[in-house]
């Protein structure tokens, strides 16, 4: 019998067993990438742990019962500015970004949505971008200011945040300290300094659309509202799991809540929130000030994805992570050693020792540790499967490495037997020649009982 699921909802600031509205399906959203630019680490973090837990939940419930929407960001200041300056559309913008992102996150062992999707099924994996769900914003839109919760003011659509008593309930702040936190000059078509836009007219030269609320003026959304669009649109007007990073509580969550709550009169938009801490980079946080900006493809330039991967899922995914050059080669000596192990054996059945601590708020350090425990190498594929490690078999593991350092696999074996026959004569010196040009060639040999082995040396 599979284990309870248990996660910390940031709602309630517990930790208690998932109860989804419909075992049948289960369905959670998670806020992704916002597509102006390459990724940087810290991206990486909620895409790797929240596909750890899609893979979770279409374990334990079933591929067929679980629908996971992670959106994508494709209309914003950044995208309009960089599209701006290179003299190119939005979309041309935003559809070179995300495919670089696809193909960086692909590396990381994140499942995308061709790798889950069945032809002629639900979609289990759904990826909405913004610009595709304006319909969708306009609708709640005007559902709001309809509802006396949203008004009109200077070619603006703004949120009226005291129409809401419990706003704030997400982030656990009083509405008279947000208030006070505001900051001194505020537009002067603001009812209240904590009103937000739910959409703004356009600037020239910046994408725009009809604006809603019989405004003459075409505009665009404001950042909030595309999620509450995108959730209802593929996952209804409330749901099980909604995550995102620790920065997103306050503003962009909390006003995903009111948005929705306020526009279909639902006590939640998600029964559970999912949050992961920060990432600060060798001891400090990251900023291209300091010149420890790292981006995923930077990272993915000197350590294959598996070992970023893993070395992400070590520390557990609430608390802050320092991403390290030290984290990163214990990673890989952990591959190293658990291929070794498993070899080229199929994955057998995932082991309590892993399924329950993940199951326990996605507890990966207990996970890992287990798995360092496994000498079986099915049960540690299998374990290690779960958490998207150990993908390859290690014969494929190694001709991969043979491409990518580019070794000529006919003239080592030729060198091999060489030194074989070196060796098989006694001749030490030409044996060591052999050896020095097979490592000048970034190839490692072993010598054992069952003959001579060969590797790309690291």
């Amino acid at each position: 019998m599979a284990p309870m699921l248990r996660l910390y909802n940031t709602l309630t600031r517990q930790k208690a067993v998932f109860a989804p509205i419909d075992p049948s399906h289960v369905r959670m959203y998670a806020c992704g990438p916002t597509v102006y630019d390459a990724a940087h680490i810290g991206n990486a973090r909620p895409i790797i742990v929240f596909d750890l837990l899609f893979r979770l939940l279409r374990h334990l419930y079933g591929p067929a019962h679980v629908t996971y929407a992670r959106n994508v960001t494709d209309v914003d200041d950044k995208i309009n500015a960089r599209a701006a300056a290179r003299g190119i559309t939005i979309r041309e913008l935003t559809d070179g970004t995300l495919a670089g992102f696809h193909h960086d996150i692909r590396r990381l062992g994140v499942l995308m949505p061709e790798d889950v999707n069945v032809a002629g099924a639900r979609p289990r994996f759904v990826e909405p971008r913004a610009t595709d769900h304006i319909a969708e914003m306009i609708a709640i839109i005007e559902g709001l200011v309809a509802a006396g919760h949203a008004y009109v003011a200077a070619g603006h659509v703004l949120f009226d945040v005291p129409s809401m008593p419990d706003y704030g309930g997400l982030s656990k702040r009083p509405l008279d300290e947000m208030e006070a936190g505001a900051r001194v000059e505020v537009a002067p078509y603001k009812r209240s300094p904590l009103d937000f836009v739910l959409w703004k007219p356009s600037k020239p030269g910046e994408p725009s659309w009809p604006s809603p609320c019989g405004l003459a003026e075409p505009g665009r959304p404001g950042w909030h509202i595309e999620c509450s669009a995108m959730s209802w649109k593929h996952l209804g007007q409330t749901f099980d799991i909604h995550a995102g990073g620790i920065d997103l509580i306050f503003p962009h969550h909390e006003n995903e809540v009111a948005q929705s709550r306020c526009c279909f009169s639902t006590d939640v938009m998600a029964n559970v929130w999912l949050h992961n801490g920060f990432l600060q980079v060798e001891g400090e946080k990251m900023s291209k000030s300091l010149g420890n900006f790292i981006t995923i493809r930077d990272v993915l330039k000197d350590w294959p994805g598996e070992v970023a991967r893993l070395a992400m899922l070590k520390t557990h995914y609430r608390q802050p992570i320092d991403w390290t050059l030290r984290g990163l080669e214990e990673a890989s000596r952990t591959l190293e050693r658990w291929y070794g192990i498993v070899g080229d054996a199929p994955a057998g059945t995932i082991p309590a020792g892993v399924l329950e601590p993940l199951s326990d708020d996605l507890n990966t350090a207990s996970a890992l540790a287990e798995l360092h425990r496994l000498d079986d190498p099915g049960s540690l594929k299998a374990g290690a499967n779960l958490m998207g490690l150990l993908g390859e078999t290690r014969s494929a593991r190694e001709e991969g490495s043979i491409r990518a350092a580019g070794v000529d696999v006919s003239r080592v074996e030729a060198l091999i037997e060489a030194r074989r026959a070196a060796r098989a004569a006694k001749d030490w010196a030409a044996s060591d020649r052999v050896r020095d040009e097979l490592l000048a060639m970034g190839v490692a040999v072993k010598d054992g009982k069952d003959g001579t082995t060969w590797s790309v040396a690291p």
